[in-house]
């Protein structure tokens, strides 16, 4: 490759990067005509338009995005083969950006701050909005480093670690009538339901496994984040389904009663994700080994303390039972009876005609 080529390459991934040629002449040490000109000759040598216009800003065409896809790992390893650095986070001065949850930051946070005033005190760490839906793009775009977010989907370019499964329960107010020693399927579909539903969807994950056994509750209210369930189940006979880890303050202070979910909801995993561009970057491995540990030591904490307040619901012979039952039902239902023919008076019988 010609070193015109490679400089071009370059400039290109740091546009990509920044998203605007402002801040990409900042991050190149160049000026923002130098870098407008390498713009033009991409533009001549590889034959596509690459940037559009948007407004203040610019959209990378599906070309550029396809070869920045392609060249994202390889200039990184090219980067750290000419320039090898050691990370020494005592007198690093660089800046991560985490995509994360409200629950998460401040299940995060505090312990990695005091992690960073002993021994990083130049780093900076700065939380952006995390919509689990655009995690690959916000690591793909390089808006963050890290990302923590429940991620299902496999690919080939974004790594993932395993951090903890949520865990559902049942929370109402203390004095709710069910508040007893254990709460029943029968009770638990009867009751009225506060569903947490950030689409704006009035099902959840916890009528689906409902539905398969043949049964269905009443969404009597549904809320758009978990900050607004407790302050509006202490103040009325509503229950909802949550993960323990969203309402755990509520919990542990006594100001919900939690119980075992009467059927099992299969939790999405949860996980920390980065680009594998950064898989080499000593500095994001320093980052991620702590984050790591801060979240298995708190939900380790965390679920030991819930073990001891939280109350019966779930009964494995019920749940059988009624599965057995929707299972009758749907034999049942798709059973069919074929009715006899009925032979017309006079007519010649199969026996008669055949002979």
């Amino acid at each position: 490759m010609r070193t015109q080529d490679l400089n071009l390459l370059m400039i290109f991934d740091a546009i990509m990067t920044e998203g605007a040629i402002t801040r990409a002449a900042d991050r190149l040490a160049m000026t923002q005509p130098a870098v407008s000109n390498a713009l033009s000759r991409m533009r001549s040598a590889w034959g596509d338009e690459l940037f559009v216009k948007d407004g203040r800003g610019i959209q990378p065409t599906s070309f550029a995005r396809n070869l920045w896809t392609q060249i994202q790992g390889p200039l990184s390893q090219l980067e750290t083969a000419v320039n090898p650095t050691v990370f020494d986070p005592a007198t690093s001065q660089r800046t991560f950006r985490i995509a994360a949850t409200d629950t998460l930051v401040k299940m995060i946070w505090g312990p990695l701050r005091q992690i960073i005033e002993r021994e990083a005190p130049g780093i900076n760490i700065f939380a952006i909005p995390n919509p689990n839906s655009d995690s690959e793009k916000i690591l793909t775009d390089a808006e963050a480093e890290l990302s923590v977010c429940k991620y299902t989907a496999p690919n080939s370019v974004i790594r993932s670690e395993f951090l903890f499964e949520p865990k559902y329960v049942v929370v109402m107010r203390p004095g709710h009538p069910l508040a007893k020693e254990r709460l029943t399927l029968e009770e638990f579909v009867n009751a009225q339901h506060l569903l947490v539903s950030i689409t704006g969807d009035t099902t959840g994950p916890t009528d689906q496994v409902l539905n398969n056994l043949g049964l269905s509750r009443r969404i009597a209210m549904t809320v758009n984040d978990f900050h607004n369930v407790p302050p509006l189940l202490e103040q009325s006979d509503l229950i909802c389904v949550a993960p323990s880890l969203v309402v755990e303050h509520d919990i542990f202070a006594g100001r919900l009663a939690v119980f075992e979910t009467p059927v099992e909801i299969m939790p999405t995993p949860v996980s920390l994700l980065w680009h594998k561009r950064q898989d080499v970057d000593q500095g994001l491995q320093w980052l991620r080994r702590h984050v790591v540990r801060i979240i298995h030591e708190r939900c380790a904490q965390h679920e030991a303390r819930l073990s001891q307040c939280c109350r019966k619901g779930y009964c494995p012979e019920t749940v059988k039972s009624m599965k057995a039952r929707q299972s009758d039902k749907q034999c049942e239902g798709g059973l069919t009876v074929t009715p006899k023919p009925v032979k017309s008076v006079g007519s010649p019988s199969k026996a008669t005609m055949s002979k």
